[in-house]
C-alpha cells in the first residue's frame, strides 16, 4: 500500500469516527446528553458503583473530564454519588432510577446511529469490519490478545478485490 493510500485510509477512519460521534450526539441531545455523558451512563450500566478513576480509566480519558461530566450529570438528575463504606474519602457513582430509565433511549440512539452507519452492508460485510475495527483498536492500545486476529489473509483479500 502506498504512503498516500495509508493516509486516506487514516483520514478516512478518523472522518468516520467523527461523523458517527456526530450523529450519535445529534440523537442523544434529543434526551438531554451531551457527548461523553453516554459512555459514563453506558460504562454505569454494565457496572454501577465504580469510582471516578475507575470510570476515567475505563472510557481511557483523564479523572477531571470524568468528574465534571460526573457533576453535570449528578446535577440533571441522572446519577448520584456515595461515599465508600471503606474510604471516607473515596466516593462511588451510581445510576439514579431516572438514569437506569433513559438507558434505553441511549440504546436506542447507538442502534439508530449503527443502522445508518451500516446502510448497504451486509451480515458479512459488518462482521469483517468489527473484526478489522478490532484489530486497529489493539494495534493502537498494543494489546495483543484480542478475537480479531482471527481474521485470515485470504478472507482479506477476497474483500479487497470486491472492492476494487
Amino acid at each position: 500500500m502506498s504512503k498516500a493510500d495509508r493516509s486516506a485510509t487514516m483520514h478516512r477512519l478518523h472522518s468516520a469516527a467523527r461523523l458517527a460521534r456526530t450523529a450519535l450526539a445529534a440523537r442523544l441531545l434529543e434526551y438531554g446528553f451531551y457527548a461523553g455523558q453516554d459512555q459514563i451512563m453506558l460504562a454505569l450500566d454494565e457496572q454501577d458503583g465504580q469510582t471516578p478513576g475507575q470510570l476515567a480509566s475505563h472510557l481511557g480519558v483523564r479523572p477531571p473530564t470524568v468528574t465534571k461530566t460526573i457533576n453535570r450529570l449528578q446535577a440533571q438528575g441522572f446519577l448520584e454519588k456515595r461515599a465508600s463504606e471503606t474510604d471516607a474519602r473515596q466516593a462511588h457513582i451510581f445510576l439514579t432510577e431516572m438514569g437506569r430509565e433513559t438507558i434505553r433511549a441511549i440504546e436506542k440512539s447507538v442502534r439508530k446511529t449503527e443502522k445508518q452507519a451500516f446502510r448497504g452492508f451486509d451480515k458479512k460485510e459488518q462482521k469483517l469490519l468489527a473484526k478489522l475495527l478490532a484489530r486497529v483498536e489493539a494495534n493502537l492500545s498494543a494489546v495483543a490478545d484480542v478475537e480479531a486476529d482471527t481474521v485470515d489473509e485470504p478472507e482479506l483479500e477476497d474483500h479487497a478485490e470486491a472492492a476494487e
